[in-house]
């Protein structure tokens, strides 16, 4: 006679954890930068006045400015959260250098934990050797 009992399915192959150390960037809203995490710039916006494109009165007002959002040079290095006070957020580089970030024009991006730490200590050991092609 045939069992009305659920069975307990065992999955045929256990879920293996990823061995790429493959991670992704998380963007940040600015409300979620928090104290001690490592990020980095995403993008940057940039706002120019609209007389720049010598455009038509129609197209844009004269006195509108456009915004431009563009890739940052320093983007993928690691910067650790020091201090945030919205807009602004203080950041450390892995040199020591601090800079203020205001996130009304930059747009952070949280590191994966075992990135951003081989990516801080990769970067604190370039910037420690002094540079022998000088």
């Amino acid at each position: 006679m045939a069992s009305s009992r659920t069975k307990h399915v065992e999955p045929s192959a256990k879920k293996q954890p990823d061995r790429t150390g493959s991670t992704l960037a998380k963007a940040l809203a600015p409300e979620d930068i928090r104290r001690g995490d490592i990020v980095t710039p995403l993008d940057e916006i940039a706002e120019l006045p609209s007389f720049f494109w010598c455009a038509d009165a129609t197209v844009l007002p004269y006195d509108q400015p456009v915004r431009i959002r563009f890739v940052p040079s320093g983007g993928g290095v690691p910067l650790k959260v020091k201090r945030v006070c919205l807009p602004f957020v203080l950041l450390k580089h892995p040199k020591g250098e601090r800079r203020t970030v205001d996130v009304r024009k930059y747009r952070l991006a949280q590191l994966g934990k075992a990135y951003a730490r081989a990516a801080w200590k990769a970067c604190k050991r370039a910037h420690a050797k002094p540079d022998s092609r000088l």
